[in-house]
């Protein structure tokens, strides 16, 4: 009979949780093993897992059984009701104190309701977002962990450990917050991703119908952008991409893949939090709608037989543009990050969450999709300014977008007359130009629902504060509905 204790239990044998079973195991940790289907656990145990610090389970109570006290048990199962079904099945096994960790891509409300049930029960909820995919999960993803502050010192050496590690050997993880922090601030982490993906897709888009370039010219391009300002994990998977040939025919992969996006919801469930906390995150929402647009193949190639649209080819100088592409990628990637700062912002008030906003850039730095190398400016701006209202208004940044600004707008005036879409890329520049605007024509939208409405406004002659209402027709009298924001 094994009479050895495990560090942690892990459950859910999909490639994500053999992969961080794995990583734990190679820093020195013992762990358990489950999965639903038992027949996974002997595989696992038999193959990837042989002669390893591996014990396998074949049920919750043999698990539960096979831990160290405090028990220690890291969910990596599908999102939703499968996370609330082990829960259900597990915490009346466990005694006060034992720990119980949501690795999935959870939906922050979600992990605010289980955090609460569980402590009421006296256990310790964990809602950590693991972000870097498989490879991340077996050398070192970001970890980005939230949840009952009394889990966090039970939980830290293991995290730390199979975490990954900048240049200092600072590891891509920390405490982020109580409840659901930790999975907010994932679920932002991912609506920041789509926002960088789609915008370097419109870069593509113009480069390869815009241009004309060919994807080895592409991947050059990619190449050389990799070693500057814009070095991060996506352009550099992009390099590679453009590389790429199918092995029987010898086209490019890129060129066979059918341009219709799949997506799993984090970057929705980012766009609904701007729209719930109040927050302009256009950049990130347009991304998402990208994709739903990308969803309805047989439509757009439908609608592309009888819409007209420009019919030009560029007729400038090609390098010049690549040049004002590149400043345009960076502005647009500034924009989308300060977005996502502005979110977190705005939840951290309402939730009462202690957000450390340049630790969560150096947690983003490495293992995740979006690490990047600018990363470290945005820990350096809220190092310099803990309370920065916005990265744009960082000397960093603010000097960046004034340098990239002229090649942005050329980018932008050079797509329309192509009648290439640029979504994201215009949203972001529609965003840095609200921001930047002392007086947006909201005035004469609060007259309009005043007008039909009697919703009142503010004056710029009065105190902020202070409502009126006129009675626009001479019919309507002064009676007025009460002044609020949704």
């Amino acid at each position: 009979m094994n009479t050895q204790k495990a560090d942690i239990g892990v459950v859910g044998l999909a490639v994500m949780g053999e992969n961080l079973i794995l990583n734990m195991e190679s820093r020195g940790f013992t762990v358990a093993c489950y999965n639903r289907t038992v027949g996974k656990v002997d595989a696992f145990i038999g193959g990837r897992g042989a002669g390893k610090r591996l014990i396998g389970c074949r049920s919750i109570q043999e698990l539960v059984d096979a831990l160290k006290p405090p028990r220690r048990i890291m969910l990596m199962v599908k999102a939703g009701q499968p996370v609330d079904d082990f829960i259900a099945k597990t915490a009346p096994l466990l005694s006060p104190g034992d720990i119980l960790i949501d690795g999935g891509n959870s939906h922050y409300p979600d992990t605010i309701r289980r955090s609460r049930e569980l402590e009421a029960r006296g256990l310790l909820f964990i809602g950590t977002g693991v972000s870097g995919g498989e490879e991340g999960a077996l050398k070192g993803p970001a970890i980005m962990p939230g949840g009952h502050p009394g889990a966090w010192p039970h939980v830290k050496p293991i995290f730390q450990s199979i975490a990954a590690k900048v240049a200092d050997g600072s590891p891509c993880c920390d405490w982020i917050g109580t409840d659901g922090a930790g999975h907010f601030v994932k679920m932002v982490h991912n609506g920041i991703e789509y926002g960088d993906m789609q915008l370097i897709c419109e870069v593509y888009h113009l480069l390869s119908q815009g241009l004309g370039l060919t994807t080895d010219e592409m991947h050059a391009i990619f190449a050389e952008w990799n070693r500057g300002v814009l070095d991060s994990y996506l352009i550099e998977i992009t390099r590679d991409i453009l590389a790429k040939r199918d092995e029987e025919t010898g086209v490019p992969v890129v060129d066979l893949i059918l341009d219709a996006a799949g997506q799993k919801g984090t970057g929705k469930w980012t766009s609904q939090a701007g729209l719930d906390f109040g927050v302009a995150i256009p950049t990130i929402a347009e991304a998402v709608f990208a994709r739903c647009l990308s969803a309805i193949k047989e439509e757009r190639v439908a609608a592309a037989r009888s819409l007209r649209g420009p019919r030009r080819t560029f007729r400038g100088d090609k390098a010049k543009f690549i040049a004002q592409l590149h400043d345009a990628l960076y502005a647009s990637k500034i924009c989308s990050y300060a977005q996502g700062y502005q979110l977190m912002r705005a939840a951290a008030a309402e939730m009462d969450w202690k957000l450390d906003y340049g630790r969560i850039a150096q947690i983003w730095r490495g293992g995740c999709i979006i690490r990047a190398q600018f990363l470290d400016h945005i820990r350096d701006a809220f190092a310099r300014k803990p309370k920065l209202a916005n990265l744009l208004l960082d000397p960093y940044f603010k000097k960046a977008v004034r340098q990239a600004q002229p090649g942005w707008r050329k980018v932008l005036t050079t797509a329309i007359q192509l009648g290439i879409p640029c979504p994201a890329m215009s949203a972001a520049l529609s965003y840095y130009d609200g921001y930047r605007c002392a007086r947006l024509p909201a005035n004469l939208l609060q007259a309009q629902r005043d007008y039909f409405g009697a919703h009142t406004y503010e004056r710029v002659d009065h105190p902020r504060g202070v409502f009126f209402h006129t009675n626009w027709t001479g019919e309507g009298g002064a009676t007025a509905s009460t002044a609020y924001t949704v």
